[in-house]
């Protein structure tokens, strides 16, 4: 069963940032990771608990779990279920201080 995919407002803000870079190299590669994103967000919004899950001090952002975008492995989506559906958190790059930026939260 497909649920219902929610994205917060900086998983959008991340997504096009994330796009705009890899454009800057490659508009082709932008477009797929694009597409990468949105393939993504489905399976999950498919198989919910196929993240692993991911533990953060902050208890807000308990439940958080983390998937690898297929072909851009490095970029990382952080989700988590909701009740009727997906909710989108943010759509990271390994490469962050992925604990600092979610304390931000």
């Amino acid at each position: 069963m497909t649920l219902r995919i929610i994205k917060r407002e900086k998983a959008k803000h991340d997504l096009i940032e994330l796009a705009d870079f890899i454009a800057h190299d490659n508009l082709d590669a932008a477009y797929r990771f694009i597409t990468a994103s949105e393939n993504a967000f489905q399976l999950l919004s498919q198989t919910p608990g196929a993240g692993a899950p991911q533990d953060f001090r902050n208890p807000v952002l308990q439940g958080l779990r983390m998937w690898p975008i297929r072909g851009f492995e490095k970029h990382l989506v952080f989700y988590r279920e909701i009740p009727d559906g997906l909710e989108i958190v943010r759509i990271l790059h390994a490469s962050r201080d992925i604990e600092a930026l979610f304390t931000e939260e």
